[in-house]
């Protein structure tokens, strides 16, 4: 079974929820600006589910994707874009650049999600990218970010979730105290015994709320608010998520930060 597998379709299929995303997407930045939102860049975007899931709304409606891996972009072309109307594959343009330089029209939103940003561990190399986001979006526009924490964010363990033919293993092999680094895997195991070990790998630093809320406004942003999940009747998350000044002491949490220019 790991033989036959597709390593982007088991991803998606444990990590994303590209329809409630759009969701909240654009629910939020219509609260946060009184219009609604039409063009859409989605930084780290991988197979770029994400901005095809946001053309769908509408003929009005537009995404980018930039992201430095060809291969991975050419996944999306072949197996998200393609699915598509004709019409909406002509408002996907996917982008082959770091995502530090690229240079793009300005867009309504502005977004990094999957922590992929984490992948900057100095201070000035973030700030950078956070002012080139900025640079990014209309005078209007919002950047949408999302970040975990929580004690168990800085634990070097492994978590399995069961779905339909397969585990979902999340590994965090090394973490590091005074940098903050966080090396981290992803591996699948199947029904019939086989596995695919580190499907992917990330090597991050683990940033702070209060880090990247200094950052963002460093960059020049107005105002960062952080939405912060809810939970249901079993203290589990229930994936809605609203303004929070303070959080909760979670030992493991998943929150959305929304920056305002």
């Amino acid at each position: 079974m790991a033989d036959e597998a597709d390593i982007h379709e088991l991803y998606e299929e444990s990590v994303q929820n590209v329809e409630n995303e759009v969701e909240f997407l654009k629910t939020t930045f219509a609260e946060r600006t009184g219009r609604t939102a039409y063009t859409l860049r989605e930084d780290f975007c991988g197979t770029a589910s994400l901005a095809c899931e946001w053309v769908k709304q509408g003929t009005e409606y537009s995404a980018m994707g930039v992201d430095i891996d060809a291969s991975v972009l050419e996944w999306g072309r072949q197996n998200r874009i393609s699915r598509l109307s004709s019409p909406d594959q002509a408002r996907v343009r996917l982008i082959e650049s770091d995502v530090q330089t690229v240079e793009t029209p300005p867009v309504d939103l502005l977004v990094a999600f999957n922590f992929s940003y984490w992948i900057f561990d100095e201070r000035a190399q973030m700030l950078n990218y956070l002012r080139r986001c900025y640079e990014s979006i209309k005078a209007d526009g919002l950047l949408f970010l999302d970040l975990f924490g929580g004690p168990e964010s800085m634990e070097e363990t492994k978590e399995k979730t069961k779905h339909d033919g397969f585990t979902y293993v999340w590994h965090q092999a090394k973490f590091h105290p005074v940098t903050n680094h966080l090396q981290c895997y992803i591996h699948f195991k199947f029904k019939d015994g086989s596995r695919l070990k580190r499907a992917f790998s990330y090597s991050w630093r683990v940033w702070t709320a209060p880090e990247i809320r200094d950052l963002l406004l460093d960059a020049g942003f107005s105002n960062v608010t952080v939405y912060w999940e809810g939970e249901d009747e079993d203290g589990d998350g229930n994936g809605e998520f609203t303004p929070n000044a303070k959080g909760e002491a979670d030992l493991a949490w998943v929150a959305y930060v929304v920056a305002e220019k």
